[in-house]
């Protein structure tokens, strides 16, 4: 079940990935492509950028190999966040009745704050049209265009990066 839009705003709490959110997060990240890029991407786009999310051991895989967050609202996955090393925002998607809520601010101020503590300088992201204004506002950046295939697709983003605040020195 995805979170159903309410008129009560929950803040939404964050926790580690457990593989059996894998089925959750398809179809969170399937429902935000399906929902929220119909003004950036064309339909062919879309359902290209939709078939990622079938392939559940690659996309299992892949939310393994980094740091993966999930937000809850009320006990139910509400969106996700993955840093991929230290510094790259690898995937970030939030489901479409939440949006607005602070989904996507947790998620990433969490991965912000988790890579200044392991001695990043800066975060990266390929955010896509649809997230692009959503990293403007948090200070990022755009560094290049770039286009990427998925699928038989091209599919447009904006490599980004934001300066991370360099942590204090105790020793002065």
């Amino acid at each position: 079940m995805i979170v159903p839009t309410s008129s009560k705003h929950t803040p939404p709490a964050l926790r580690p990935y457990l593989p059996k959110d894998l089925p959750m997060l398809q179809r969170i990240a399937r429902a935000s492509i399906e929902n929220l890029a119909v003004d950036e991407y064309s339909p062919s786009q879309i359902e290209a950028w939709m078939d990622v999310f079938d392939d559940s051991e690659r996309l299992a895989s892949r939310l393994q190999s980094g740091l993966t967050l999930i937000a809850t609202i009320d006990g139910l996955p509400a969106g996700f966040a993955m840093l991929k090393g230290n510094s790259v925002i690898d995937l970030l998607y939030v489901a479409p009745g939440v949006v607005r809520r602070g989904v996507a601010t947790s998620l990433i101020d969490a991965l912000e704050k988790l890579a200044a503590a392991r001695g990043a300088a800066s975060m990266t992201v390929d955010a896509s049209d649809v997230a692009r204004d959503f990293f403007l506002q948090r200070g990022y950046e755009q560094q290049s265009r770039n286009t990427v295939p998925v699928g038989d697709e091209w599919l447009g983003n904006t490599t980004m990066m934001k300066p991370l605040a360099a942590k204090a020195d105790p020793l002065q």
